[in-house]
């Protein structure tokens, strides 16, 4: 039975009309079934919790891996371009060229026109908004909503 199934057979167990216990014994395994369940679902949150914490390590754990190894190509790529300066190679396994690439190098944004610049979408800083409402300000468009956060431990 889920939680809900367990609460409506504890209902059963009293006199809606005269709040009096109809069957005590049932009452009481009930009662301990519901504790139980909730036990469980607790405890399954936490282990949930604990994986979903070690694998946010161990994904950063292989980012930082990543982040190295790139770095490292980077690096060997212009070892490798500052030795050969532009000529080729070439073996059975491996094949070295250089083409010509263009780029655009910005020396002062703020010269630059308006249809040459990219805005991000605006985003709200919450935090400052809710500093600013706890200090009294009104704030248009925004407001503290009071909720409530379960810690299992």
């Amino acid at each position: 039975m889920n939680l809900f199934e367990i609460e409506n057979e504890i209902m059963n167990c009293w006199d809606q009309e005269t709040g009096e216990i109809l069957d005590s014994d049932r009452l009481d395994q009930l009662e301990m079934e519901r504790d139980t369940k909730i036990e469980n679902i607790a405890l399954y949150i936490k282990n949930l919790t604990a994986d979903a914490e070690a694998l946010k390590a161990e994904k950063q754990s292989f980012a930082e891996r990543q982040k190295a190894a790139e770095n490292k190509v980077e690096s060997l790529k212009k070892y490798l371009a500052t030795y050969l300066a532009g000529q080729k190679f070439s073996t059975p396994r491996v094949a070295i060229s250089f083409r010509k690439t263009s780029s655009v190098n910005v020396t002062d944004i703020s010269q630059l026109p308006e249809e040459f610049l990219k805005f991000a979408d605006p985003m709200p800083d919450k935090t400052a908004i809710k500093a600013a409402i706890k200090a009294g300000t009104s704030v248009a468009g925004a407001e503290i909503v009071e909720g409530k956060s379960m810690s299992i431990k």
